[in-house]
């Protein structure tokens, strides 16, 4: 293969359009580290709007399959109070409350 033909065009054009997106890319980040010292200075918690945002992203199902695990492991690590009952415990719910339960 030519260093100069068409595969070092086509070589060429992609770098270029991956360097373009990285500017922009740069540019993005520094908008939104922008709007995050402005939520700030305006008294919001910037750490739990990203994971507000994190949550958001996710699919209702996961979202709510994930608390109910965080839930579990809380309550195993005495945490908090026991969650909820679900019509069958999964195998982890299972050994999360046996592992939790006092030893007589």
């Amino acid at each position: 293969m030519a260093s100069g033909g068409i595969a070092g065009e086509r070589l060429r054009s992609l770098v270029e359009r991956i360097e373009r997106l990285e500017e922009e890319k740069a540019a993005l980040a520094a908008d939104v580290r922008e709007v995050c010292a402005e939520a700030k200075a305006d008294g919001y918690d910037v750490k739990i709007m990203r994971q507000i945002i994190k949550l958001r992203k996710m699919d209702h199902a996961d979202r709510a399959e994930q608390e109910e695990v965080l839930a579990l492991y809380k309550h195993a690590l005495g945490m908090e109070d026991a969650p909820a009952a679900t019509p069958e415990a999964t195998p982890l719910e299972t050994a999360i409350e046996e592992s939790a339960a006092p030893t007589p």
